[in-house]
């Protein structure tokens, strides 16, 4: 996304470096990760640094994120839910036909445009990338774990319930008690989908461990 921000700590990096160890281990031809978990697990940080760890080892890496492809651009996204129900959130809320296309072109190493949301407008920009060369594609998101063609699934063991002061934060969005809602439901999407991970990462704050 444009304009985010990311704090980045030795946790996100030593996470990163056991990921990049089982990748370097496993890795033929074109690979595609996928790291996935609840709000403010540190998907996007993990992922971001993972990339700088990859580039050191001379693979040449594209980071997609998720909350990109929403069917809703965020200043509409709250009232829709509200209008069509808390069931309606979850990962057909994504455009999942431009993700593949994307993945697609990726394999076959072509040109492909995808979403990018701004953070200070609100808007859906898009962006045009050249995939010819590519080695390894980052997909981060808390549905990623749906992707079929992912070489490897990272899931990030923590809960909504454990970041709520990132959250706050962030102040990315309101905590009332609408948005509680939703992220109970995501919650529970996420969770649901967490057996399809085949890379378990627990990061102890205190002591910086982490294991899989």
């Amino acid at each position: 996304m444009l304009n985010d921000i990311l704090l980045l700590n030795k946790k996100h990096e030593n996470a990163a470096q056991t990921i990049l160890d089982k990748v370097l281990e496993d890795r033929k031809g074109k690979y595609i990760i996928t790291i996935s978990g609840e709000v403010e697990t540190g998907k996007c940080e993990v992922a971001h640094m993972l990339g700088r760890l990859l580039k050191k080892q001379g693979l040449r890496v594209k980071l997609l994120h998720m909350d990109n492809y929403y069917r809703i651009a965020p200043l509409e996204r709250t009232e829709w839910r509200k209008k069509h129900g808390i069931e309606s959130v979850g990962f057909e809320e994504y455009e999942w036909h431009v993700i593949y296309r994307n993945i697609i072109d990726f394999r076959s190493g072509e040109k492909s445009t995808f979403p990018c949301v701004d953070l200070f407008t609100g808007q859906i920009d898009h962006v045009t990338t050249d995939f010819k060369g590519i080695d390894i594609l980052i997909i981060e998101g808390l549905y990623s774990m749906k992707i079929e063609d992912a070489n490897l699934k990272v899931f990030i063991e923590m809960t909504y319930h454990e970041t709520m002061e990132e959250q706050r934060r962030s102040g990315k969005e309101e905590l009332d008690d609408f948005r509680m809602q939703v992220l109970e439901r995501e919650h529970q999407v996420v969770q649901s989908l967490k057996p399809l991970a085949d890379f378990y990462l627990d990061f102890d704050t205190a002591s910086e461990i982490f294991h899989y």
